[in-house]
């Protein structure tokens, strides 16, 4: 089952997360969207919206860097595995609590107003419970870490990400002595990816950078100016 779970199930999730992308994007491109409910109640959501998306970039662009740099080249620039670490558990904890608190706000919002509630479907309020209880493990492995400092763990966790992209078969016998909470946290992390072509999570692969170079600014003109012209 370790096997599976570690060596087998992340291909299974990151092959179903670009495959499902590519395949939604051109056989529903309108519900490729967000699906936003800001015109039903606006200040809360841009409250949530804002803790949990800051919150959430910082977490993920995070793990991205931590855990597929070569550990030679922190090596190289004279960063200790412990120190790296360390720094992983302040600025982590930190982002995920702001994001923690963002989520618990957006699914409020979403659970305590009724017409909210009857524009959201069930997979809108499964993804933010599920990203929730995500959060909070990863939280919950903080104190854990706090137990090794020396940053071993966190080099079997690098190896183990390195080697899935790498096709290492091995790569699952590298935590194999991991904490549970940690596999937990991985294996609900993969899950995500499995379910993110399939939920209102594919808005995260349209970043609008095309508007930073747009060539000129839109002009909108009144119905009445219009009619006039």
């Amino acid at each position: 089952m370790h096997e599976f779970v570690f060596g087998i199930y992340p291909y299974i999730c990151l092959s179903v997360l670009l495959v499902g992308s590519v395949v939604r994007y051109e056989r529903d491109p309108f519900t490729w969207k967000s699906f936003s409910s800001q015109l039903l109640r606006r200040r809360q959501l841009v409250l949530g919206s804002v803790l949990f998306h800051v919150g959430v970039i910082i977490v993920f662009f995070g793990h991205l860097v931590g855990l597929l740099t070569p550990i030679e080249v922190f090596d190289a620039i004279g960063i200790g595995h412990g120190a790296k670490q360390i720094l992983a558990m302040v600025v982590g904890g930190v982002a995920g609590v702001i994001a923690f608190i963002g989520g618990a706000i957006l699914l409020h919002r979403r659970l305590s107003d009724p017409r909210i509630r009857r524009n959201s479907s069930f997979a809108d309020i499964g993804v933010l419970v599920i990203l929730l209880v995500q959060l909070a493990l990863g939280l919950a492995t903080i104190p854990v870490s706090g137990q090794h400092l020396d940053g071993s763990e966190m080099v079997k966790f690098m190896a183990w990400s390195q080697g899935i992209f790498t096709f290492d078969l091995a790569a699952a016998d590298y935590i194999i002595g991991a904490h549970w909470i940690f596999k937990l946290h991985l294996f609900l992390g993969l899950t995500i990816f499995l379910m993110f072509p399939f939920t209102r999570l594919v808005h995260m692969l349209s970043v609008p950078v095309r508007y930073l170079f747009r060539p000129g600014y839109q002009v909108v003109r009144s119905r009445r100016s219009g009619a006039e012209r």
